[in-house]
């Protein structure tokens, strides 16, 4: 079956989607939520201070989002496709795992005031999605993968609440995101030579 070929080729080939500005993008509004959150609450103490730590970091998530996906949309509308439309479903099915369980787990903790688990399950949950989408991934993503789930088991066992310390976020996903830049910098400047 044609459908099942390109599926199987799109699972080993590079996605040709993901975009070096938007990577960039998502580690700078990572440092500067670091910053905004050292001007306002930069260790958190008691349940108030840690939502609004929290509310930093969702709003910092949902503009990671939105230029990430819409990098991607912008690079499917550019190269539609079978191959853009099958790469795009593989590597969306590959993340959207990680992707639903880290936003169930948020809710779950966020229900049970565990608000100090937060960084360190976004990290693992983010490390599982690079590690299932690696294939498809610049080379050199496994050791980013292997970066964030260092960062995410460091932070899950922080005593108390010091895994929402101001710097904890911007030092695993916004230098994260940074070095995701430059893999996919690097692997786009290979591609062209």
């Amino acid at each position: 079956d044609l459908e099942a070929v390109r599926t199987r080729l799109a699972a080993v080939h590079r996605f040709r989607g993901l975009s070096v500005a938007a990577a960039f993008v998502s580690g700078l509004d990572a440092l500067g939520s670091g910053l905004v959150q050292a001007a306002t609450v930069p260790y958190p103490a008691g349940a108030g201070e840690g939502s609004r730590s929290v509310a930093i970091w969702i709003a910092c998530l949902a503009c990671s989002l939105a230029v990430n996906y819409g990098a991607i949309v912008l690079w499917l509308v550019r190269h539609w496709s079978v191959r853009s439309r099958v790469e795009l479903k593989t590597v969306g099915m590959t993340i959207l795992p990680s992707v639903v369980a880290g936003g169930l787990f948020s809710a779950a903790l966020v229900l049970r005031g565990e608000l100090g688990l937060l960084p360190g399950i976004w990290c693992l949950c983010y490390a599982l999605g690079l590690i299932a989408s690696r294939k498809m991934a610049p080379a050199g993503i496994g050791w980013v993968a292997a970066f964030f789930a260092a960062g995410g088991t460091t932070l899950l066992f922080a005593p108390g609440s010091n895994a929402l310390a101001w710097w904890a976020m911007p030092a695993t996903f916004g230098i994260g995101q940074i070095v995701i830049g430059f893999l996919v910098s690097r692997d786009e400047f290979d591609r062209v030579r």
